[in-house]
């Protein structure tokens, strides 16, 4: 079935630039909406996962080459979308020596040339905990600088067997104290953490350095993925915002259909 309207413009303009989003790869419950608002993030270093989280809908395996024209063609299509936020994320490549992180570099040198206007969030994998990786990704100033710790500490093992909790803590810590981009993170609930298990991860990443924090609630992209081990309630969620914001965060966004894309321009524009 086609598309219609701004949500087919958009697919369209992604089809013909030969781009990926997370959007459509994840299976976000978002992305008629954000594609009908003229929102994307997009999904560079391929559509193939070199990790198998419990969570992702993302097809793993062995990823395609890079392709060093990718970020030329996002920032055209960014141009021709008339994007004001730029949304741009990898699946994870660790079978690169950077993990990627020049791939991410390029791309925001593209854009800072074709959409100077528009303010530029990186959602990046955790570079396997490498610095250097994550200073060539600083170093060419994203606005936002996100990693999603995904779940709290006693769910790593079997929900993000191949990530160390504390290793991304490590790399949020590293990108505060830089101190040239907004740190940002994301949670899903739902996977069988306690209330407790997601107040203690809270305060971890404001200890971090963390300003921005979204919550929503995990579905379960296929039978091919952990099943959904509780539905928050709305009153949950407000209960999470809540805590968030006593703890010093300065923007929060809670609910079922939050990801951590959802609204981001909103999310950083009400960032103070």
């Amino acid at each position: 079935m086609g598309f219609s309207g701004r949500h087919g413009e958009v697919a369209g303009l992604l089809s013909t630039n030969n781009l990926n989003t997370v959007c459509s790869e994840a299976k976000c419950p978002n992305r008629g909406e954000c594609f009908s608002r003229g929102s994307a993030a997009f999904l560079i270093l391929g559509s193939v996962c070199t990790r198998n989280c419990a969570f992702c809908g993302v097809e793993s395996g062995l990823p395609s080459a890079v392709d060093y024209d990718e970020g030329k063609r996002l920032a055209e299509a960014a141009a021709q979308m008339g994007l004001s936020h730029v949304v741009v994320t990898s699946v994870t490549r660790d079978d690169l020596h950077d993990g990627g992180a020049s791939a991410f570099a390029d791309v925001i040198k593209h854009l800072r040339g074709k959409v100077p206007q528009a303010t530029i969030e990186v959602l990046i994998p955790d570079f396997q905990g490498s610095i250097d990786a994550l200073m060539t990704v600083l170093d060419n100033r994203p606005d936002i600088l996100n990693h999603n710790m995904e779940t709290v500490h006693r769910l790593y093992p079997s929900i993000r067997p191949q990530a160390i909790y504390a290793q991304s803590l490590k790399l949020l810590k590293r990108a505060a104290d830089d101190n040239r981009s907004v740190v940002k993170s994301g949670i899903m609930a739902g996977l069988g953490e306690t209330v407790d298990e997601v107040k203690e991860l809270l305060q971890d990443l404001r200890s971090s350095g963390c300003t921005i924090v979204t919550i929503g609630q995990y579905l379960r992209p296929s039978l091919h993925q952990t099943p959904v081990e509780e539905f928050i309630s709305p009153s949950q969620f407000s209960a999470y915002e809540e805590a968030a914001l006593r703890m010093g965060f300065k923007h929060v966004f809670c609910g079922p259909y939050v990801r951590s894309s959802y609204r981001a321009e909103e999310m950083y524009l009400n960032r103070k």
